[in-house]
């Protein structure tokens, strides 16, 4: 092993005992040579070493810092995080929540109920889980047909086996440039090459539909955009599906939120036998015990059926019956009806910490879109947010392709209590006045 490496990994390891902490700057190069004496060249490979493996950043004109975080594929959303505020992930529950879900919970603790519980689930589900679930998926004046219901374990899941469906290995998925960091490693993992659309503040481009070799599906958030926070307007959702039926082009929606915005329906209202409607209970209710669902046009439920059998992507019996129970007994309405306020109580909170900066959001989402001042770089300020216990979520984790990320932070403000999110928020704000420059070091 080249010497450069062995210094490296001895570096990676003080990063993997914590001796080293995100945020930390490295030694200028010339001094850290000077002190392993070293020459000044491997220094300067060594540190190239930490930057390929994404284990620390360079800052031009400040130095080298180690990483907040490793880069893998699917750099974020994936786990909860470890830090005392945690602003990355939204996971919205409510403190009544344990007290409702148990009482529904009740009725399938009896012998009879629970083995048909525990029975395996199919695709399709059943009659009755159809028929609820339409129901309870039903936003202003669009109510899907039971008929076109299917269930996956959860909403990722429900994706993987969407995109699988219309897109074959090779071929290309329209997404925006800005995107849920999911879609990126499934279409990796299938063998789907991403082709980011051009979009205006309005959202996807009618026009953009048309340009550019054939796309075989699309991936879009026209509600409560993750991570924008913002939502298509009508105008815009009428032309987008005038398009989608000129050029025959299938969408796939993404509507994990939309239930925080239940005056607003779907895309999918307006080109049915052109999109898939994506939801789930994760955010509905809580990401532990979860199901997805799928509303498909109908020519393509038996094919998205068979996408969710070979992928292992169905529900399991116990979740789909408890979520029945949920949805019919009232609780899962109760417990929506009150995130709605939560995440308007939230992002008012959100508007005057942040007052002054520059950010995008929707009144009723649960998460925003902070564009940082000067001379801040999203990166150096994720570690800087981590120095002072404070998990927040880089663009870069939400771009698409190999170009520069926006120099952008997305917050997600469901996870903390209100007095914790007001301070934290301060905390970021306060941070981000004084500038890296002014940031203590330890």
């Amino acid at each position: 092993m080249d010497d450069y490496r062995v210094i490296a990994e001895g570096v990676a390891a003080d990063i993997a005992g914590g001796r080293l902490r995100p945020g930390d700057r490295l030694p200028p190069q010339r001094r850290f040579a000077r002190e392993r004496g070293i020459a000044a060249s491997t220094a300067a490979r060594v540190y190239q070493e930490l930057i390929r493996r994404g284990l620390a950043v360079g800052e031009v004109g400040r130095g080298t810092f180690v990483r907040a975080a490793d880069l893998p594929l699917q750099p974020a959303l994936a786990e909860p995080g470890g830090a005392r505020i945690d602003l990355e992930l939204n996971f919205p529950v409510l403190p009544e929540q344990p007290e409702l879900l148990t009482q529904g919970l009740a009725r399938l603790m009896r012998p009879d109920a629970l083995t048909m519980a525990l029975r395996p689930a199919a695709a399709v589900g059943n009659p009755l889980a159809r028929q609820v679930a339409a129901a309870h998926l039903s936003r202003a004046d669009w109510t899907p047909d039971p008929q076109r219901v299917l269930f996956a374990g959860n909403g990722k899941q429900a994706i993987a086996a969407a995109i699988a469906a219309l897109v074959p290995a090779g071929e290309r998925l329209g997404v925006e440039p800005l995107t849920y960091p999911l879609v990126k490693g499934v279409a990796a993992r299938l063998g789907v090459t991403l082709v980011p659309l051009a979009v205006d503040d309005d959202g996807v481009r009618p026009d953009a539909l048309a340009a550019g070799p054939p796309l075989r599906a699309i991936y879009l958030q026209p509600a409560l955009h993750n991570p924008l926070g913002i939502t298509m307007h009508p105008q815009r959702r009428t032309e987008l599906a005038e398009v989608l039926r000129q050029q025959d082009i299938y969408v796939i929606e993404d509507a994990i939120y939309g239930f925080l915005r239940s005056d607003l329906p779907p895309l999918a209202a307006l080109a049915p036998e052109h999109i898939i409607v994506i939801d789930s209970l994760s955010k509905r209710l809580a990401p532990g015990l979860t199901l997805g669902f799928l509303v498909t046009p109908t020519h393509l439920t038996h094919n998205i059926a068979s996408s969710l059998r070979s992928g292992a992507w169905m529900a399991s019996g116990f979740a789909l019956a408890a979520a029945v129970q949920w949805m019919t007994d009232g609780t899962a309405a109760m417990i929506e009806k009150a995130k709605q306020r939560d995440a308007i109580t939230r992002q008012k909170i959100a508007a005057k910490q942040l007052a002054g900066q520059v950010v995008r959001a929707d009144v009723h989402a649960y998460h925003c879109w902070w564009e940082l001042p000067e001379p801040w770089r999203a990166e150096t300020f994720v570690a800087a947010a981590a120095r002072q216990g404070i998990a927040v979520t880089p663009a870069a984790a939400f771009t698409i392709g190999p170009g520069h990320a926006p120099n952008a932070v997305r917050l997600a403000l469901a996870s903390p209590p209100v007095d914790a999110l007001a301070q934290a928020l301060d905390t970021l704000v306060n941070l981000a006045n004084a500038g890296p420059e002014d940031t203590p070091l330890e």
